[in-house]
């Protein structure tokens, strides 16, 4: 079954991590899918890591899709105007827009307040996690409110309830995630007279390729690093969260999300879906209950 097969998306952002598993799960649904990042074979980005978003455009491919890689600086507004172009040229509108630009892990310091922190690393760190989202959407949602049905996604770190109640160890880190939360809240006022939709989304413990290389594991073995950190075993892959989004843009009633913070373990229970492994963490819950609760590590009822 391909639910989202003739649909256009694009995720910005998607060269790694959450951007690369949402992009796969739209692709596995039958999606066109632009992925764009900054990293491309032999230009790496500034964090040096090595994924490339030619590779996520072959993996949307390989799982029933069609993947297109289009390098582009998200903070440079002729270079997303000029994605704009083209996808209006070579599709007409977009139905899916995935906000998931980042990069900004080797910028924030934890447990630094704002005087202590590094103030040029800390202004990058919000230019990439709010600019890039305020210039991309700024030209891609025209592409969007071309035919009805459109959805936004803006992804995120942490749900609002859990933001709200829970300083996230950086003043610029806090910001910039309750940031993309509230631009969701701001988009759907816009958005919803034209018939689109708006929400922000947050994976929980993700597994990403640098989360797995930190603690020296791979998918295949990643429980072994409980032995390191035991709440791991709450974490997901990133596949998880590209679930979630991929049966959002599939429902037809995804209007009664609009403006929500969302996260990818309330949505597998909202629409049933589960992890690569068959399981369904739930972590933000589990942070609350077992971890900050001082219980020890048990994902039993959790997953």
């Amino acid at each position: 079954m391909k639910p989202l097969a003739g649909k256009v998306a694009l995720v910005a952002g998607a060269t790694r991590g959450a951007g690369r598993g949402i992009a796969a799960e739209l692709g596995a649904a039958g999606a066109t899918v632009y992925v764009t990042g900054r990293s491309i074979a032999g230009r790496p980005s500034e964090i040096g890591r090595a994924e490339t978003i030619e590779e996520t455009a072959a993996l949307v491919s390989e799982l029933g899709g069609e993947g297109i890689a289009v390098r582009v600086d998200h903070l440079v507004p002729q270079e997303v105007e000029a994605l704009a172009a083209r996808i209006k040229a070579e599709q007409g509108a977009v139905d899916i827009l995935v906000n998931d630009i980042w990069g900004g892990e080797h910028l924030f310091e934890w447990n630094k307040p704002v005087w202590a922190h590094n103030l040029e690393n800390g202004l990058r760190l919000l230019r990439l996690a709010v600019e890039t989202h305020l210039i991309t959407a700024h030209h891609m949602l025209p592409l969007l409110i071309a035919r009805p049905g459109g959805l936004l996604v803006e992804v995120t770190d942490g749900t609002a309830e859990y933001n709200a109640g829970h300083y996230r160890l950086s003043v610029f880190y806090d910001l910039a995630k309750t940031s993309a939360i509230r631009m969701a809240w701001g988009h759907a006022k816009d958005l919803a007279p034209h018939g689109a939709t708006a929400v922000a989304i947050t994976p929980g413990w993700m597994r990403s390729e640098q989360m797995l290389d930190n603690y020296k594991v791979s998918e295949a073995n990643w429980r072994d690093a409980t032995k390191i950190s035991p709440h791991f075993i709450i974490s997901e892959s990133p596949r998880f969260v590209g679930r979630a989004v991929a049966a959002l843009a599939a429902d037809p009633d995804r209007a009664r999300w609009n403006g929500q913070s969302l996260s990818s373990g309330g949505l597998a229970k909202a629409y049933g879906f589960t992890d690569v492994d068959g399981s369904r963490p739930d972590c933000w819950r589990y942070m609350i209950e077992v971890q900050e609760a001082g219980k020890p590590a048990d994902a039993t009822g959790y997953r």
